[in-house]
């Protein structure tokens, strides 16, 4: 009878365990599903919902399932209360935020991310096998996972923290060329403390824990500094790259805790993260090196020529303009963000079209302040997805466009990019406006964009500005077409 009931016991340990990584198996399948439908705004909201049904298996799953030497998880009322706690927090957040303050609730998430990782990582290195360090001592696969998430998720942290502060205003860019060196010591000194510490052969892990808490503070510092010289014209690169860190160090989560359901979920991440990065990086004539070192942003005042005379439009005489064009391209900016009149934007273009004015949205790829941040902009306002073109598509057919109107983009319409190599963005790919007939700039000042540098664009014969908050100007024109 006793050997029925062990064999009982197995049969029900062995049962639980395959049934949790079948689980897990599904979840990953989820979690691809939903990020392929991330790629089209028809399906990205079905494909949240999908990725979360992965997620919340997932976190169900081991909570009923896994077992640690025969034990189930303990300190129920604490898990439930801390998911009560986070759930009730998510909900609240996603209802109130704001589409202007996306970004720095994106880096916001990215920082608790990384935080939970190096918080992972500094707990379990005291618990490293026991049995790995006498046969490898500390150069050994589990505490190459634990100083990588240690370092990626501390990086990770304060540098999203700083991310958050600069997009929200009240941390400021620090110009300094010596940063670049600076940075480039930090990273040496935590290559350096990573190999100290896996070469000390068979010792006792708490022993050092000192050594550890120095590359914390090193990997923190760093997060800090390379973040800090960076432009907010260059944000979008640096959410991206912060983004992917924090699928890095989940990754590292999954192979520490063998753990299927994160290992995919953060190889995900990362790697769509990291792809991106690199096409941000393109998007901004960046090399990723530069960015890993913080040497790249804004700031620097380009050297001008003469550069004309500011020449106004009325609503009036923009509505008959319109009106009687056939294409019309819309180049939005963080400024249509701000005044939040995306939906006034697809007012318009829905009149226009109603005219027989063909009206697209040329849209450059860090446009805003995170990465596809005018796609998810404009989605809100039920802009068809068809309507969206590229920056370097819509450039093509540019020179055929009857009007382009520049709502609240700065430096990605500078000419600057391609005429002035003095300019700190020049070589940067932008939207060509200048090619276009005629040019409308709705603007509330004549206030220089992220990048800190003056736009030709706004001078040039062709072009004429409307100044104004963007939503009351698009509500004043939107009641002049209709009444023309």
């Amino acid at each position: 009878m006793d050997k029925i009931i062990e064999f009982t016991k197995n049969v029900q340990f062995t049962l639980g365990d395959s049934v949790l990584e079948i689980i897990y198996l599904f979840a990953a399948v989820l979690f691809i599903l939903g990020l392929k439908m991330l790629s089209h705004p028809d399906s990205a909201r079905r494909g949240n919902f999908i990725a979360a049904t992965g997620m919340i298996l997932a976190i169900a799953g081991t909570l009923v399932l896994h077992k640690q030497d025969g034990q189930r998880i303990g300190n129920m009322g604490y898990i439930f209360g801390a998911l009560t706690l986070g759930l009730i927090v998510g909900l609240v957040i996603a209802r109130k935020v704001k589409m202007t303050k996306m970004p720095e609730l994106v880096s916001f998430f990215n920082g608790m991310g990384g935080a939970v990782a190096t918080i992972i990582a500094m707990m379990e290195f005291p618990n490293i096998d026991k049995e790995l360090i006498a046969l490898h001592g500390m150069l050994n696969f589990q505490t190459l996972v634990i100083f990588l998430s240690l370092v990626i998720g501390s990086v990770s942290f304060t540098g999203s923290m700083i991310a958050f502060g600069k997009l929200d205003g009240f941390i400021k860019d620090i110009r300094s060329k010596s940063l670049r060196y600076v940075n480039i010591v930090l990273l040496l000194a935590i290559f350096g403390f990573v190999a100290f510490l896996m070469t000390q052969g068979k010792v006792n892990a708490k022993d050092l824990m000192p050594y550890v808490f120095i590359l914390l503070g090193v990997s923190l510092l760093y997060g800090v500094l390379f973040v800090m010289p960076i432009g907010g014209a260059d944000m979008p690169v640096v959410i991206s790259l912060l983004n992917s860190f924090t699928g890095i160090t989940a990754a590292m989560a999954g192979f520490l805790y063998g753990n299927l359901a994160m290992l995919t979920g953060g190889i995900l991440v990362g790697s769509a993260g990291t792809i991106l990065t690199i096409l941000m990086c393109k998007a901004m004539n960046r090399s990723l090196f530069n960015v890993i070192i913080g040497a790249f942003g804004g700031g620097g005042e380009a050297i001008q020529s003469e550069l004309g005379t500011i020449k106004e439009i009325s609503e009036t005489d923009l509505a008959i303009l319109l009106s009687y064009s056939r294409k019309v391209v819309v180049i939005p900016g963080y400024g249509l963000a701000v005044a939040q009149a995306q939906f006034l934007a697809h007012e318009l273009d829905v009149l226009l079209e109603g005219k027989g004015v063909e009206v697209k949205y040329a849209i450059h790829p860090v446009a805003g302040r995170m990465p596809g941040h005018m796609n998810v902009l404009l989605a809100e306002a039920d802009v068809p997805y068809d309507k969206l073109v590229e920056s370097d598509k819509a450039n093509e057919d540019m020179d055929n466009v009857d009007v382009a109107v520049v709502v609240g983009a700065n430096d990605v319409v500078n000419p600057a990019a391609e005429e002035d190599p003095s300019s700190p963005i020049y070589g940067m790919p932008i939207v060509r406006a200048l090619k276009a007939k005629n040019i409308i700039v709705l603007k509330r000042g004549m206030g220089k964009g992220y990048a800190a540098i003056e736009n030709n664009l706004f001078y040039h014969d062709k072009t004429r500005m409307l100044f104004g908050n963007a939503k009351d100007t698009l509500q004043r024109v939107v009641k002049e077409v209709e009444n023309i």
